[in-house]
């Protein structure tokens, strides 16, 4: 688990901000929100940014962008940023009205004939995760990079997830169900 410094992250975080905001919540909706994000699945994730580029893809989560900035970064400076990270509030989002009905029932209950387990079965009812599996909190993030994550791991465009979980979970998802669960969750909090 990281035990990294916040101050020292913070000051490292000054590239990240570009992307990211300055306190982790991004105000363009195609990067996610970090903000109060577990340190654990940040660091996972930068580690897996690096491993990505250092095997073209093959292993870890390939990203040119992401990959290009994890890429300099050793372990301590990873353990901080997630430090930092995960010490700030993600700003809440809002949930339109005409997605709660089905999302609320896909996001807790899933669907039981398709095979499809309920989102807060690893998520949490609030969509906070949970730390120690490094699952991530997926509340109050933006509908379009959700989106795009659940799109990707459908496609198996994304793969670094536990077991082929979430790419087994989404290629049940229609993608009618992907837009709605990413509106749904951006005001679960």
């Amino acid at each position: 688990m990281a035990q990294g410094d916040v101050e020292a992250g913070k000051a490292a975080a000054a590239t990240c901000a570009a992307c990211h905001g300055t306190d982790g919540n991004a105000t363009v909706t195609i990067y996610p929100k970090i903000a109060g994000q577990h340190a654990s699945y940040i660091l996972k994730q930068l580690k897996e940014f690096k491993l990505g580029m250092q095997t073209g893809g093959k292993e870890g989560r390939y990203d040119p962008v992401m990959g290009g900035m994890a890429m300099p970064l050793d372990e301590t400076t990873m353990e901080n940023l997630a430090a930092f990270y995960a010490s700030q509030t993600m700003a809440p989002g809002a949930t339109p009205e005409d997605v709660i009905e089905v999302g609320e029932q896909l996001y807790r209950g899933g669907d039981p004939e398709r095979g499809l387990p309920a989102c807060l079965a690893c998520h949490g009812p609030r969509g906070v995760g949970s730390s120690l599996a490094k699952f991530p909190a997926i509340s109050a993030q933006h509908p379009e990079y959700t989106k795009a994550q659940l799109d990707k791991f459908k496609s198996g465009d994304r793969a670094n997830d536990m077991n082929g979980m979430m790419r087994d979970i989404a290629m049940k998802l229609t993608d009618e169900e992907i837009e709605i669960l990413a509106k749904y969750l951006a005001g679960l909090h």
